[in-house]
């Protein structure tokens, strides 16, 4: 049953509270952390960006991936994020479910594409068994699975934070219609929601990183089909901006976005085009932010070193779309 603007207005007072409340008390955990060292060669790293793309080889992954699979090779990729929606339509059954084979083993095969894949949870692989995506069996079965709901990956020079946005979206919650979420792990919901924006906020105020970006599946600012997902507008952007994170990165949208947010300075990056996508579907935007915004299926490409993130997004021919250089020397940041 969906609440009441009252009641909604009510619950985000209680969640404020709470998190006000908790983001005075120290965290009692940190959450998981990774590390993955620098390109000694170059003092880089460079990977893929890939979203919204489990569909057994069908609406051009299979395509998406064979581009993927040349363009890592040639920029020598360290490491494939993954933005979520791994596996459509309803996410994974179970351990033995074949759709991991036939939606990823089988499908990115390239040898530039054997690295780790940090991968985070969408809301349709919310909809099969959670448990399944996060099991070490996965990972036996093909060493470059990692998913987990939220994590860090320290890169030396950059710190990455994979935040799990589907618990923060009332929809999923309030009005599933036809679907079924696997919520078990995240409720209570206030709590775990509560919890996750604290350690989000003590991880990024502590890291002495030179960069800092953050991984979610939902858009905070986008001008595609879903738009705009108000509640982490509300209550995660604000502690994006707080501690000075340089770029969000997620999918969702089916397309590839760049937003620049005149205000913040935020890089929002969208590449949620790994196979089916919405050709037309767009909103208005100020242009002096909306930097790309392309209605087809592709992916993207980041290199980070100390002083400068070189940002290509390229589409499912492996064309360069847009290319941009973010620098910690605003001057000469670059639209090419």
């Amino acid at each position: 049953m969906a609440l009441s603007l009252k009641q909604n207005m009510i619950l985000r007072g209680v969640l404020g509270a709470c998190v006000l409340f908790l983001l005075m008390t120290p965290s009692v955990a940190e959450l998981p952390r990774f590390k993955h060292p620098l390109n000694k060669s170059q003092q880089s790293l460079q990977f893929l960006v890939i979203g919204d793309w489990g569909r057994k080889g069908t609406n051009n992954q299979s395509f998406v991936a064979n581009q993927m699979g040349i363009v890592g090779e040639k920029l020598n990729i360290d490491f494939v994020i993954s933005t979520g929606d791994n596996f459509y339509e309803d996410g994974l059954k179970g351990v033995e479910d074949p759709a991991f084979y036939e939606s990823f083993v089988d499908i990115y095969t390239a040898p530039s594409l054997q690295k780790t894949w940090y991968s985070v949870l969408g809301n349709h692989d919310y909809r099969g068994d959670v448990e399944a995506q996060l099991s070490p069996v996965l990972k036996l079965k093909d060493s470059r699975w990692l998913c987990l709901r939220s994590f860090i990956l320290d890169g030396e020079i950059v710190e990455f934070l994979f935040v799990d946005t589907s618990p923060f979206v009332d929809e999923y919650f309030q009005e599933p219609g036809e679907h079924s979420y696997d919520w078990e792990g995240v409720l209570p919901r206030m709590s775990y929601i509560s919890q996750l924006l604290v350690d989000v906020n003590s991880t990024l105020a502590k890291s002495k990183a030179k960069w800092k970006m953050v991984v979610g599946h939902h858009t905070i600012n986008s001008a595609g089909h879903h738009g705009n997902t108000e509640e982490l507008k509300q209550i995660l952007l604000p502690i994006l901006e707080a501690n000075n994170v340089d770029a969000y990165i997620n999918g969702h949208d089916h397309c590839l976005e760049h937003i620049i947010d005149k205000n913040s300075g935020i890089h929002f990056l969208t590449s949620g085009g790994g196979s089916k996508a919405w050709s037309g579907d767009v909103k208005p935007w100020n242009l002096e932010e909306l930097k790309l915004y392309y209605d087809g299926q592709g992916f993207m490409s980041m290199q980070i070193t100390e002083s400068y993130a070189d940002i290509i997004f390229y589409d499912v021919s492996g064309k360069p779309l847009h290319t941009w250089t973010i620098s910690k020397e605003p001057k000469l940041a670059a639209w090419i």
